[in-house]
């Protein structure tokens, strides 16, 4: 039976137009209509069992829109930010889709499905060289969780590409249904330099995400049907540089953040696997460690 629903959900969003559908439910969460929005906070709240009490402004009904109450602030000390040397944290609440190699220029999605990692960077064959063998993490934002999105590590932002794309669900049930379902979901990819080298954060959009938006631009996606690029490292006056911990980016409505580092360059925690749940903040992984060469003879 489960099956036979999952299969309807995801030919259901074959044949849905996503992006009105997604734009129009935008508005509405962009609406400060009291009643409307009022509405909308109290049956989200409640149907998703939110926890108010760590965020700043704990009664939901005085957010002047869903969006801001969907995108709200945490308390000060709600998370905290691990302090490894040379750690990466979580950049994000959630739970882990997948994670570990890309393998050779491909990123491993669900059941036996994946995606190439050109592909997923817009097409950037010379930014995609960076990661080849390198490291990927996959982190699913449900509808409860906190939804900004926060630096792993710090980084001084080089570049940012947006990627126009479908917007299929990003849950469980349509990353093992729908084929390279993040590489044709809509997306930014923001490269940063850390002290692990080059990193890729990318900010997926999905069914019914009204918007992605980041520190620095604003308002990011939805966008043109064509790809963005701006390059950052010669363009500004000061560098944007972000700390570990700091915001970056938020969604208006729920998805998923892919991080990618180089070859050799980081280790994940042991123990984190496929569906382990995370925290903002918590140590996800540490700088990989000089593999010794075998001894010639």
């Amino acid at each position: 039976m489960k099956g036979f629903k999952d299969s309807i959900f995801i030919a259901f969003q074959h044949i849905v137009p996503q992006h009105l559908l997604s734009r129009f439910v935008g508005k509405i969460a962009d609406c400060q209509t009291p009643w409307v929005k009022n509405s909308f906070i109290k049956w989200f709240a409640k149907n998703y069992q939110i926890n108010m009490s760590e965020a700043r402004e704990e009664i939901p009904t005085n957010y002047p829109s869903f969006n801001a109450f969907f995108t709200r602030e945490l308390k000060e000390g709600a998370r905290e930010i691990d302090a490894t040397s040379g750690g990466i944290v979580s950049p994000a609440d959630g739970a882990f889709s997948q994670l570990g190699s890309i393998d050779h220029g491909r990123i491993f999605q669900a059941k036996g499905r994946g995606y190439g990692l050109t592909t997923l960077l817009g097409g950037d064959q010379e930014r995609a060289e960076q990661f080849i063998n390198g490291e990927f993490a996959t982190i699913y934002l449900s509808p409860r969780d906190y939804h900004r999105v926060h630096m792993p590590v710090a980084g001084t932002l080089t570049h940012t590409t947006y990627v126009p794309g479908d917007l299929f669900s990003v849950n469980q049930t349509t990353a093992e249904g729908v084929d390279q379902l993040f590489a044709r979901n809509e997306r930014l990819v923001a490269y940063f330099d850390t002290e692990h080298g080059p990193m890729a954060m990318i900010l997926v959009g999905a069914m019914i995400v009204a918007g992605i938006e980041t520190v620095w631009g604003g308002q990011e996606a939805p966008r043109l049907k064509k790809p963005i690029h701006t390059p950052f490292n010669n363009m500004n006056p000061e560098p944007i540089h972000l700390e570990k911990g700091a915001e970056m980016g938020r969604f208006k409505l729920g998805s998923t953040v892919i991080l990618l580092f180089g070859k050799d360059k980081i280790d994940w925690t042991e123990s984190l696997q496929a569906a382990s749940p995370v925290k903002l903040g918590e140590l996800i992984a540490t700088k990989s460690e000089p593999k010794e060469e075998a001894p010639t003879e």
